[in-house]
């Protein structure tokens, strides 16, 4: 019969070995309890440490392997040499890799369904189900184009929208709109007309998501948190397109957050859709980088592999991964492409390319050459190390949007813009959704003006995206701490005499 040793104490109060029963040990009952509960959590411990192990493992057995599972498309010799050939990342032994260079990467979001197929060799097998289904294709239009700028030296990452209805010359085919790219010649062709329209800039990889991939990405990541500007609601029943969407925050999950990128029936059409582009991103990368996304890797690298055609390495996105993960939410830029809307009169509705503010914007963000512009930015720089406010810009345009509901806190904010020289300064709709802290977007890019504004304001943060009133160079989103401020101010500005008889009667 099994025997426990036990302690008990003797009168003298030292303890012996006392030998008992174990049949008859009276804390048998606790102790078994004690002994499973700490085999259920070292049961979750290991299972948990099996998952991240099988994980990464699986990630790394296909990172180290010579062949390329994501590219899906075929390019010729000539189409590969659009793109960038030199190395992108270091690996040394079993460390992850690492960028050892800025990198440039056209980002392609692809919407085909069925009626885009043509009847003669496809490859997609047709079916007749009364409506047009979408497709998992790579051969139809650009529904969405970013350029993205992994900057290892400068550590940020640059995010370019550009719009689909942006009007370029697509050679062989003329005036176009620049989602027409893709069509014609695939990722060597849109890179080619990018890389021209935007001064010339080096295009060293591609990649090309199928939106059916975006949804089940979101959906695999958990959904993602976006604040949905106002009621959405449309149906198209060829589509089977249905869109119903509540005003305010909440959390959308892989349907509901394609119904929020597609919606397109309000003032500025594709352009209000490239702002929700940018706020659904910025939420989905914030929900990436959370640590708990490891469990997840095999699913998302599996829904990767059938949804999307690129040709980064493995590795390279193990590089890319691993540096955005250390990027603080202040240095991911947001930017749309400089431009307006052509005339309503014309037959078709293109965004027409501001030239001169493409080239600012790529020289600042994307590391373009240009004397000139490299010139007023050094100058610019010079200006704040040494502590001026002298701006740089009277003509600038900043629109001040108000999120406390408070007339006069709006008014302040004005009136301080206005006596520090700016001459173009309105005030704009109010924002729906209630800050704490006040947002300076720099809407077409350029950080350093908004610093400058953040200066004088003398509260809030800077944002470099797209998300602002669309015809400003910077939006000023007022929220409670320039409230705060402002109520503190008033307070030191106070003086009992301006109170007149019955405060001097008080004293």
């Amino acid at each position: 019969m099994p025997f426990r040793k036990a302690y008990q104490s003797t009168p003298s109060g030292k303890k012996t070995t006392a030998q008992f029963d174990s049949i008859n040990y009276p804390l048998k009952n606790h102790s078994q309890k004690l002994n499973k509960k700490k085999a259920i959590l070292v049961g979750l411990g290991l299972a948990s440490i099996s998952a991240v192990s099988a994980a990464v493992g699986a990630f790394l057995a296909v990172a180290f392997s010579t062949a390329s599972p994501l590219q899906q498309a075929q390019l010729s010799n000539e189409e590969q040499q659009v793109f960038s050939q030199t190395e992108t990342v270091t690996a040394q032994n079993l460390n992850l890799p690492e960028l050892n260079r800025p990198v440039n990467i056209l980002v392609l979001g692809i919407k085909v369904i069925s009626s885009d197929l043509e009847d003669e060799g496809s490859k997609y097998q047709k079916q007749d189900l009364g409506y047009h289904y979408l497709v998992n294709s790579f051969d139809g239009l650009s529904d969405s184009m970013l350029l993205l700028r992994f900057d290892p030296k400068q550590e940020k990452v640059s995010v370019l929208s550009i719009p689909r209805d942006t009007r370029v010359s697509i050679e062989g085919y003329g005036i176009r709109k620049i989602n027409h790219a893709n069509k014609h010649g695939g990722p060597a062709l849109t890179a080619s007309v990018a890389s021209e329209l935007l001064g010339g800039i080096n295009i060293d990889r591609y990649v090309r998501v199928n939106v059916q991939g975006v949804e089940k990405l979101i959906d695999a990541l958990g959904g993602v948190t976006v604040n949905v500007p106002k009621d959405m609601k449309y149906n198209d029943f060829s589509q089977h397109l249905y869109i119903d969407l509540k005003k305010g925050v909440q959390h959308l999950d892989g349907e509901k957050s394609m119904q929020f990128l597609r919606y397109r029936y309000d003032e500025y059409g594709d352009i209000s859709r490239v702002q929700r582009q940018q706020m659904l991103m910025r939420s989905a990368v914030e929900q990436t980088l959370k640590p708990a996304t490891v469990m997840k890797i095999p699913k998302l690298f599996s829904i990767i592999q059938s949804h999307l055609d690129t040709n980064l390495t493995v590795r390279e996105l193990m590089a890319l991964s691993n540096f955005a993960s250390q990027i603080d939410r202040s240095d991911i830029k947001m930017m749309m492409l400089p431009g307006d809307f052509n005339s309503p009169s014309e037959s078709v509705s293109y965004w027409l390319p501001d030239q001169q503010n493409i080239n600012k914007l790529m020289t600042q963000h994307f590391n373009l050459p240009s004397e000139q512009n490299d010139e007023k930015i050094a100058n610019h720089q010079d200006a704040s190390v040494q502590g001026t406010l002298d701006i740089s810009n009277p003509q600038m345009r900043i629109s001040v949007q108000d999120s406390t509901d408070n007339q006069k806190v709006l008014q302040s904010a004005l009136d301080t813009l206005r006596e520090a020289g700016y001459t173009r300064v309105v005030a704009s709709k109010n924002w729906q959704d209630p800050l704490a802290k006040t947002r300076i977007i720099a809407q077409s890019g350029d950080d350093e003006a908004a610093k400058e504004v953040r200066s004088i304001l003398g509260a809030g943060e800077v944002i470099v995206e797209s998300t602002g009133v669309l015809n400003s160079d910077i939006t000023v989103q007022l929220g409670r701490d320039w409230k705060k401020q402002l109520q503190l101010s008033i307070e030191s500005d106070f003086r009992p005499e301006e109170l007149g008889s019955e405060a001097n009667l008080s004293n």
